[in-house]
């Protein structure tokens, strides 16, 4: 419970700066088109990766940050929440990962942007965003119409080293 009301108390905070902060933090200067590196997993707005488990990422058009996680293998797309207590998945993309909690399931009370809902909660084995991997990794199923998208929350931040540098987002482990 204590971690449901952590969630729902970081949701809020996050929602409330997070136009803030873009507005603080938007550097006209970035770079219009994105490097990839083929070596390693990633998103759309990864920048760059090196040897030694680090991660770069960009922000989107609307001053996000998202990437690609695989999760037990299955290849899934985030945005970056550091006001997500917990990985938090859409109830489609969880049932392609092969969690499909019960009705019963659904006891943990979460508040969203679209409001109070419940959630399942899971744990997912192996967690891997550009070449970072963490193991036995926290997670909430939300129903798909209380999440717009995925979110890599701090089940899996807290777990690594991660810093906002000019606008990129940097994770190493």
């Amino acid at each position: 419970m204590r971690s449901v009301l952590i969630f729902a108390i970081m949701a809020l905070a996050i929602g409330a700066i997070t136009p803030k902060l873009y507005m603080q933090t938007a550097a006209p200067t970035e770079p219009a088109t994105q490097a990839r590196s083929p070596a390693r997993p990633g998103g759309a707005t990864e920048a760059t990766t090196s040897g030694g488990g680090s991660l770069t990422l960009l922000k989107d058009a609307r001053g996000h940050f998202q990437t690609t996680a695989y999760l037990d293998g299955l290849r899934l797309s985030f945005m970056v929440d550091t006001g997500a207590s917990v990985i938090a998945l859409k109830a489609s993309d969880a049932a392609r990962l092969g969690v499909r909690p019960r009705t019963s399931d659904f006891t943990a009370r979460v508040s969203t942007a679209n409001g109070t809902v419940t959630a399942a909660r899971t744990r997912i084995g192996r967690v891997d965003v550009g070449g970072i991997v963490v193991y036995d990794v926290a997670a909430l199923v939300l129903p798909d119409s209380a999440l717009s998208e995925n979110l890599l929350g701090m089940s899996f931040l807290s777990r690594v080293r991660f810093e906002h540098r000019h606008g990129r987002l940097v994770l190493e482990q």
